[in-house]
């Protein structure tokens, strides 16, 4: 028992340190000062953004679409790169196919609908879903708590204490508002499987076989429709005392906005007004 809640502390302390965007990204994203919100500026391409650092087994790098923008075909990108976004001469203009052609990546354009691989060219199973009700989302042996991964269709006035409502609402993959993971669950072979998230739903593994025993960095594509979008921590352990802090300032506001009137830091007003 020891041993695992020392593994739990270490697995949050990486998710807290994790839960940010590289320095390395696409020409036409702009960072905010947290490096928690990355926005494409213009055109549709050139959106490139990776996970600040490599990704543990079972770790979740989870974004939430923040803006859209009218006039685009297509939607966010999300995947793995077994590449040091640091050793890029170039940052590719496109995850797909660029990134993805360099080799020892693997991205998925997000759509309405998303198919688990076939195993071998079979048919693949139907996947076992937990309960919406149910505190953790189960892939394999890897437990995540399922309360950060949804996304919440009505933000603002009292969303903040609207518990059950908002965890069953179902929001499209592509609608702001929605929230998609990605993480890289451990194989008895020594590979590992790739696991989409979308909106507290487990798609099943995309990718198979990645090299597990090489370093993974998250892949997030701000593409054509998706303008704007922000990580959202995810903790595995004990809540943050920065966490806590959060909950009990939105527990005596009435609207999210009522924050920026209050005397804290701009990026401590950030962290608060996200749910």
């Amino acid at each position: 028992r020891g041993q695992l809640k020392i593994a739990v502390a270490a697995m949050a302390a990486r998710c807290r340190l994790a839960a940010r965007f590289h320095r390395v990204h696409g020409t036409n994203v702009r960072l905010d000062a947290s490096r928690t919100r990355a926005t494409r500026v213009e055109s549709f391409a050139n959106g490139l953004c990776f996970s600040q650092e490599p990704l543990a087994p079972g770790q979740i790098f989870l974004v939430e679409i923040e803006e859209k923008e009218l006039g685009w075909c297509g939607h966010l990108r999300v995947g793995l790169t077994a590449h040091d976004p640091q050793s890029l001469e170039v940052v590719p203009e496109y995850s797909l196919p660029d990134l993805v052609n360099m080799g020892d990546t693997w991205v998925f354009a997000i759509t309405r609908s998303h198919n688990r691989v076939a195993v071998d060219g079979e048919e693949a199973p139907a996947r076992a879903q937990s309960p919406p009700w149910e505190p953790f989302l189960l892939i394999e042996r890897v437990r995540i708590p399922r309360d950060t991964l949804v996304g919440r269709s009505r933000p603002g006035r009292y969303s903040h204490i609207l518990d059950n409502l908002y965890k069953m609402n179902v929001l499209p993959a592509t609608a702001r508002r929605s929230r998609i993971g990605v993480l890289y669950a451990p194989q008895p072979d020594g590979t590992a499987d790739m696991h989409i998230v979308i909106n507290g739903e487990d798609m099943g593994p995309s990718a198979r076989h990645l090299p597990a025993t090489r370093p993974l960095y998250a892949v997030v594509d701000v593409f054509a429709s998706t303008k704007s979008v922000r990580v959202i921590p995810v903790e595995y352990g004990f809540p943050s005392l920065q966490t806590l802090c959060r909950l009990v300032i939105q527990k005596h506001i009435v609207h999210r906005l009522a924050i920026d009137g209050l005397d804290l830091p701009l990026p401590l007003k950030s962290f608060c007004k996200h749910e």
